[in-house]
């Protein structure tokens, strides 16, 4: 199993997620076909095909769309591609709801719902979602699996809880939100709102945070984690790195940080 990020940040999300060996030569030598999703998609349909196309992927690679939560730079595109390259979209109903309300761009499009810990089956993925605390309708985050590895994802959440802990225990990669660095957030410009919104316990995870998770997950089969959803202007890549670092518990298990303008290529389990 293998996957890849178009983009990971406020400004636009989309998450690859393929049954597919990143290797070449067990790529070629697998006999059972492959499945590709992708999770968010908060581009428009050119910068969404060009970002795929720099990952070597094609829409018609696609089996699905799986949505997390209503907000734009996760659902800004779902709709108008999945109906450019009729792709099914999966979503929670208070997702679809609020989704409805903000935009008409929900007909036309195969919709399948799903809820908190009801596994979905697309082709040889299986996808499990789980309630998460934000400031969404009906919220939710994922762990997707092959049947043998394990992928969990965790943005857009305030704070832990009992429920995600358990979900990501045991994972073998785990893509995780480092938001902001809270003394970064408490000293930039934005108003004193946004600031509560952000830092609250339905905004999202400040490094700080994320490291406090991490540290309570079971992290012995966790082979690498990727820092995420790094905010622009209140975070840098080297403080998320170092804070995930310090709660990292095998020397072996691979860190690395996601950016906005490219995401990351392809990583393997």
């Amino acid at each position: 199993m293998k996957f890849a990020s178009l983009g990971s940040g406020s400004e636009g999300n989309a998450l690859l997620i393929s049954t597919a060996s990143a290797n070449p030569s067990i790529a070629a030598a697998a006999t059972k076909a492959t499945t590709t999703i992708m999770l968010d998609c908060g581009f428009g349909i050119k910068e969404t095909e060009r970002r795929l196309l720099k990952l070597g992927v094609s829409a018609s690679d696609l089996s699905a769309i799986i949505v997390t939560h209503e907000h734009q730079d996760h659902i800004g595109g779902v709709f108008k591609f999945a109906r450019r390259h009729s792709l099914p979209v999966w979503l929670t109903y208070g997702t679809y709801q609020a989704a409805s309300k903000i935009s008409k761009n929900c007909n036309d499009v195969q919709i399948h719902f799903c809820r908190d810990g009801e596994e979905l089956t697309i082709g040889e993925l299986e996808l499990t979602p789980f309630t998460v605390p934000h400031d969404a309708r009906e919220p939710v985050q994922y762990v997707a699996s092959d049947g043998k590895l394990k992928l969990g994802v965790l943005t857009d959440v305030g704070k832990s809880t009992n429920h995600l802990i358990q979900t990501l225990s045991g994972c073998d990669a785990l893509i995780l939100e480092c938001n902001h660095d809270r003394q970064m957030l408490r000293d930039s410009a934005y108003p004193p709102s946004l600031k509560r919104r952000i830092g609250g316990d339905y905004g999202h995870l400040s490094n700080e945070a994320a490291a406090e998770i991490l540290k309570a997950l079971d992290q012995s089969v966790l082979r690498r984690i990727i820092g995420a959803h790094l905010s622009l202007r209140n975070n840098t890549r080297e403080l998320a790195f170092s804070a995930l670092l310090a709660s990292k518990k095998n020397d072996d298990t691979e860190l690395t940080i996601a950016c906005q303008e490219d995401g990351f290529d392809w990583l393997e389990i």
